[in-house]
């Protein structure tokens, strides 16, 4: 790999000879993160290294990139000019790297999104036998809302997202996944006795609710569904953590609304009941999407496969 990468952009802007590729790199990344400090960080070099590089930059280009405003570092016109240029040079050389390398071992980085219920209840087992086959990959796994992981993967800070939500569609985005995954209401097997067999859904509104925290895909699905029947709900605990309500719901404490592949382990032991009730059925949809401009690399494929042939 040469050292230097010589850049030309369509602006009619004289460039110097030779421009390194550390100082796209580094431009990308105090970009990215809108911080020389936590640039640095992530590529390794110290705070004064990548002052300097893009001191050099802005000096080969003959243009201000970035503007110091508060404690964020945000890019001038020129500079968001020269980013879509700048992005485009590095996933060229990406996909040059991809297909040199094609009969390697898989050694890149796989970047991805999930929410909460996801991570906890499908990706232990997927990832544990990515690593087994793809030992060299680095995996990150962000944990977020759906709308942060969205917005993160368009700016390209993450490779894919891998949701739980009604049918999602973006003419910018990839499908590569999409599932359906029923909602049920579950609770502790003494609980269910106690109830009339089926419950009817007003009766069970009634009871002492435990429910993910108000915006989650399935519970903002339940509040519409009731809101056309002039329902509502009044939960008395609310957490985004999944596992922290099923342990309630084992103990006794109330019911609860989650996706049947999240309690599939504890109806299988007995811990918890499914509540069948009358004239009620929710489907919610397992969905991994990526941005139709993403490049998809061979760590993204491999993870894919894995998740389509589970």
């Amino acid at each position: 790999m040469q050292k230097f990468f010589h850049f030309r952009i369509p602006a009619g802007k004289a460039l110097g000879e030779t421009m390194e590729l550390r100082q796209i790199e580094a431009f990308l990344r105090v970009a990215k993160y809108k911080n020389f400090s936590r640039a640095a960080e992530k590529l390794g070099y110290t705070q004064a290294a990548i002052t300097i590089q893009i001191r050099q930059l802005e000096k080969e280009l003959g243009v201000h990139l970035f503007d110091r405003i508060g404690k964020q570092t945000l890019l001038t016109r020129q500079g968001e000019v020269f980013y879509h240029h700048a992005e485009a040079v590095m996933q060229s050389l990406t996909e040059a790297r991809e297909e040199l390398s094609s009969a390697d071992e898989l050694h890149g980085r796989l970047s991805l999104g999930a929410i909460e219920s996801i991570c906890t209840s499908v990706l232990p087992d997927v990832i544990t036998r990515y690593h087994s086959l793809y030992p060299n990959v680095r995996i990150s796994i962000e944990l977020e809302s759906p709308e942060v992981l969205l917005a993160r993967m368009n700016r390209n800070e993450l490779d894919m997202v891998y949701l739980l939500d009604k049918k999602i569609c973006d003419k910018k985005w990839i499908k590569a996944l999409e599932e359906p995954e029923e909602a049920v209401f579950v609770t502790a097997p003494e609980t269910a006795a106690g109830l009339p067999d089926p419950p009817s859904l007003e009766e069970l509104i009634r009871l002492p609710l435990i429910l993910t925290e108000r915006g989650a895909s399935y519970r903002l699905i339940l509040e519409n569904y009731l809101a056309m029947k002039g329902l509502s709900i009044r939960p008395f605990a609310e957490t985004g953590n999944t596992a922290f309500i099923i342990d309630l719901l084992k103990s006794g404490a109330g019911i609860s609304l989650l996706p049947m592949y999240t309690v599939k382990k504890e109806l299988e032991a007995g811990t918890l009941s499914v509540l069948p009730v009358k004239n009620f059925q929710m489907n919610v949809w397992r969905q991994i999407v990526y941005h139709k401009d993403k490049w998809v690399t061979r760590e993204m494929k491999a993870f894919l496969e894995l998740v389509n042939h589970a």
